[in-house]
């Protein structure tokens, strides 16, 4: 239906920035729910930050918010996280991931909830 296709990833020192990007292909005409989770060594993928496609609601972690912004460019069909202020403990890889849309308003934060994966890019922040 969709296919994601993440890039910008790489080690930067702590209070770097860096901006990771999600190239959509295939149906990108449904309203998707596009998060953005990450899964640092031996832990579980956990959610980051989520906007609508088309626009709409956005969340954000309070483990990043402040930091971390999710955009979308539709007409480049990419997704963005602009990561500022990392953090050793931003280390992980971090996945985009697209959801279809059962209910507009409803914000999915459960990696369960997602239908579409990218591959990951990892991301390594040093002290």
């Amino acid at each position: 239906q969709v296919q994601l296709v993440e890039s910008g990833g790489g080690l930067v020192q702590a209070g770097e920035s860096l901006r990771l990007s999600c190239a959509a292909s295939g149906r990108t005409d449904i309203n998707y729910a596009m998060g953005w989770f990450r899964q640092a060594p031996g832990k579980g993928r956990d959610i980051v930050a989520v906007i609508r496609w088309r626009g709409g609601s956005t969340y954000t972690a309070d483990s990043v918010k402040g930091r971390f912004t999710v955009s979308r460019d539709n007409a480049k069909n990419t997704l963005y996280l602009q990561m500022n202020s990392l953090k050793p403990e931003d280390t992980a890889v971090y996945f985009c991931a697209a959801n279809i849309p059962l209910n507009p308003w409803y914000i999915p934060l459960s990696r369960s909830e997602y239908d579409y994966w990218g591959q990951g890019t990892q991301v390594t922040v040093s002290s």
